[in-house]
């Protein structure tokens, strides 16, 4: 008998087979559990590195019990992964690409009218053409 032949398995990209509106479908109780100032405050520092309960209680202020019901939406939505850890739970962002867009939209809240302004029409930016 020869040796069996590696089965090969193509991912596709969920972009080619779904419309916009299921793509929005899809994503919209994911930026629901986001839109929470508390959860999104959480979900920052994990992007950091991974964090404990008592970690974020830390970093936050908040008590044990409204840090664990904030993370719970979060879980839900599979944006954050709790990994057993000794008597507990690391938790751990979805993946690490999710991490940096995060971050983007964190800068957004400290941007001054200008910054906005440069962001919205990058074209103001280029040095006008000599001549025209």
């Amino acid at each position: 008998m020869g040796r069996p032949s590696k089965l090969r398995v193509a991912v596709s990209d969920p972009a080619q087979w779904l419309s916009e509106r299921e793509r929005a479908q899809m994503l919209a109780p994911k930026l629901r559990a986001l839109a929470d100032e508390t959860r999104l405050m959480l979900i920052l520092l994990i992007a950091q590195r991974p964090r404990t309960v008592k970690e974020l209680q830390e970093a936050t202020g908040l008590s044990q019990t409204l840090v664990s019901h904030h993370l719970a939406p979060l879980r839900e939505q599979q944006l954050v992964e709790a990994i057993p850890k000794g008597r507990s739970n690391q938790y751990v962002m979805c993946c690490q690409t999710l991490a940096e867009p995060l971050r983007m939209f964190a800068s957004l809240a400290a941007m001054d009218p200008e910054t906005v302004a440069a962001c919205l029409h990058p074209e103001a930016d280029l040095p006008a053409e000599q001549g025209a």
